[in-house]
């Protein structure tokens, strides 16, 4: 097998493939690169077993092969190469594994490809076609808001909805909830599935937003094929929580701020509350929306008063700041509105404006301690 390439070309394809490799691997081949040379395009592949990562690299080959090869060597080695011409050779028979560069040669030791793990097919598949900046906006809206509670495992990952013209994603962890809706794709099925945020961060940092993303999927697998890297992951085997129980239908108090001023606000006066609630409690009338928190156990209180249009009842409402600031750092707009009703029931957070066949409706729950207790 032996093939040239731009160590520059070559490293971006590796770092993105890389993605895929886990720090506690179950096999040591899933430390390595799966490498095929059909003609002139390398495939470079990596797995962690639940998650595969397949991208490709026109390079200038010379014999057709396929070896399993080191990451974590080849990719430091390329990290700390000027850009220039590299030749790889490898020997089929003994695995043995050559680089040239204008410099030098390093050798290292490749494994047979045919004891790397199979990648799963997409057999009895349905399939969606959805440009690729939804699924960027989507995932960056709401994966933030996945659990961590590994005894919960269908909230560690987004939930894609899929219901004839349009696809949801939600994501929870019971404190906060995040949903987005984009109403311009072409499908004849309903249905839902469970993706790892994993695979999602890999797919948001890879996409290019003028793409078109063609997603696959059965009971056991979801495809994401775009022209530039497929990625294959394992479903969650889990049932989400209804989500829609918990949103609330009839908020009659609203409330829209600017939100940088909200977002800045938050920072500040973060410092300021209860380091294990992050409480902070919101004073809501006519046009003013007065922010305060303490922390009784040393004696420290902030409070800051922003303008705002509300239309309702005078409100005191508590809510976690750091999650109220994680939700504003990701809306996009001048404006964001604040749906509510009573203190201890959830608030709604919407941005101001929305892109074009987008939705985006944001939940925190209260935080039900009084500030003066």
């Amino acid at each position: 097998m032996t093939f040239s390439v731009s160590s520059t070309e070559l490293l971006k394809k590796l770092q993105l493939a890389a993605g895929a490799i886990s720090n506690n691997v179950v096999m040591p081949i899933l430390e390595d690169y799966h490498f095929t040379l059909n003609g002139n395009t390398l495939i470079v592949k990596a797995s962690d077993l639940e998650t595969t990562i397949i991208t490709q690299v026109e390079v200038n080959g010379a014999e057709d092969g396929e070896i399993a090869v080191p990451a974590k060597i080849l990719t430091e080695t390329l990290k700390s190469l000027p850009q220039q011409p590299i030749t790889f050779r490898a020997d089929m028979d003994a695995f043995g594994i050559e680089i040239t560069s204008s410099t030098g040669k390093y050798k290292m030791a490749g494994e047979d490809a045919s004891d790397f793990p199979k990648t799963p097919e997409a057999n009895e598949t349905d399939e969606i076609t959805i440009p690729a900046k939804a699924i960027v906006n989507g995932i960056s809206k709401t994966i933030f808001a996945t659990s961590n509670d590994e005894l919960r495992p269908a909230m560690s990952g987004v939930l894609f909805q899929i219901d004839f013209d349009k696809i949801t994603m939600v994501a929870t962890d019971a404190h906060k909830l995040v949903k987005y809706t984009y109403t311009d794709i072409k499908s004849e099925i309903v249905t839902q599935f469970i993706v790892p945020k994993k695979v999602l961060t890999q797919l948001k940092n890879s996409l290019s937003s003028n793409d078109d993303l063609k997603i696959a999927f059965n009971k056991s697998n979801a495809f994401f094929i775009s022209d530039n890297v497929q990625m294959i992951c394992r479903l969650i085997d889990s049932r989400y929580p209804d989500y829609n129980a918990v949103i609330p239908v009839e908020n009659p108090n609203n409330m829209t701020v600017n939100r940088g001023d909200l977002h800045s606000s938050l920072k500040r006066i973060a410092f300021y509350a209860n380091q294990t609630t992050n409480q902070v409690t919101f004073t809501i009338s006519d046009g003013s929306l007065t922010i305060n928190a303490q922390d009784r156990d040393f004696s420290n209180e902030a409070t800051e008063q922003l303008t705002c249009v509300y239309e309702g009842e005078p409100l005191q409402i508590s809510f976690n700041a750091k999650f109220l600031a994680e939700m504003l750092n990701v809306l996009t707009g001048d404006e964001i509105s604040m749906e509510m009703s009573t203190p201890n029931r959830a608030g709604i957070l919407k941005p101001g404006e929305t892109s074009e066949n987008e939705e985006i409706l944001m939940l925190v729950m209260p935080v039900m301690l009084s500030v003066s207790a």
